[in-house]
């Protein structure tokens, strides 16, 4: 009786956690409820698959009760055995041709969506931007209006956005659930998706294909804003001046440590770079991609990257194998970054 008990409990206990972190997310990251026209086509994609395979499961259980039910075994009858229906080609037809029917049901809407969002006929009329996977961050370029970025891709709401992939080392794979589906980012040929945002606000993506130590960490978010805003914040970004004096002395001295240690790998204008382009620092809501933007997480990212985020590219950096780094100079530093902000086309759950 104890032993049952105990079994009872465990299994109360894992069931109370599985409620309450059924509740655990983070807003814009799921694709249950889609606010983009890739995410509400393959949220349908979803639901009637999810039909079909209800009804394939009320069905199968409802025969399996009523075969339970039906041929048990009765008291005087133990050795009667009920009429065989083996080699029946009435059921073999139709046990064959339901699942092909189902089957059909589910991928023609499935091929019809899937054509739907390759769909390039409107790229060259459309903003495109080029991706680039990188272990583990992600950098955009907006080849036409000349801007380079890193982790936060702004977009205009109500516009499909073409992305044109490609992985500067292993395979990586795109993903926005709540804008669109998935999309491979491989180092050898490039794949293009596109995303459309339908509300304005901030969406969060992930890296969806194992890519090494801090895979889980790879994340980025998508900014979506009006028309207006969009434009605002395009002639924001193409007018950095990256030689810009800060106001403060401490920022100042940062600027001038950063420059000494840091600009070889980030870039702070339109220029591609080794590591993240670090322009627009300021504007964003994370720090590394997943830690509180602080100047408190700042400073620890950049005395101990490899205790924060395992086998980045920061671990790789000239300064972290000499002396020239401290924690004063870090705190500098990040005064310094903390202070970039080109644009204030920022959403207020952006930032």
């Amino acid at each position: 009786m104890k032993e049952w008990m105990g079994k009872i409990r465990t299994l109360s206990l894992f069931s109370l956690m599985v409620l309450v972190l059924s509740a655990c997310g983070k807003d814009n990251l799921t694709a249950l409820m889609p606010k983009g026209y890739g995410a509400e086509e393959s949220f349908k994609v979803i639901i009637i698959s999810t039909l079909v395979m209800i009804v394939v499961f009320l069905i199968v259980m409802i025969i399996y009760v009523y075969v339970i039910m039906k041929f048990r075994q009765k008291k005087g009858e133990e050795n009667k055995i009920p009429k065989q229906v083996e080699g029946s080609k009435t059921l073999e037809i139709v046990w064959t041709t339901i699942p092909i029917l189902l089957l059909l049901i589910i991928a023609v809407p499935t091929i019809a969506v899937t054509y739907d969002l390759a769909d390039e006929s409107k790229k060259e009329d459309s903003i495109n931007i080029n991706v680039t996977g990188s272990q583990f961050w992600w950098h955009f370029e907006y080849a036409e209006e000349q801007i380079q970025t890193s982790q936060d891709l702004y977009i205009p709401v109500g516009e499909k956005v073409y992305l044109n992939m490609l992985s500067s080392d292993v395979i990586h794979s795109f993903w926005v659930p709540a804008l669109s589906g998935k999309m491979d980012v491989n180092p050898d040929n490039e794949n293009t998706m596109y995303i459309e945002a339908n509300e304005e606000g901030v969406y969060w993506g992930k890296c969806a294909e194992f890519c090494g130590d801090s895979h889980s960490l790879m994340d980025f978010k998508i900014v979506a804003v009006s028309q207006d805003e969009y434009d605002q914040w395009v002639e924001d970004m193409q007018n950095v001046d990256p030689e810009a004096t800060p106001e403060s002395t401490t920022a100042q001295e940062g600027k001038a440590l950063f420059e000494q240690s840091c600009l070889s790998c980030h870039a702070l204008d339109n220029t591609p770079s080794v590591g993240p382009n670090l322009s627009n620092f300021g504007d964003r809501s994370m720090v590394a991609g997943v830690l509180e933007h602080t100047k408190e997480e700042l400073v620890g990212w950049i005395l101990d990257p490899a205790e924060k985020k395992p086998g980045n590219g920061m671990l790789e950096a000239p300064y972290l194998n000499e002396d020239t780094i401290g924690e004063e100079e870090a705190e500098k530093i990040a005064d310094y970054l903390m202070q970039l902000k080109p644009s204030e086309i920022t959403p207020e759950s952006a930032k």
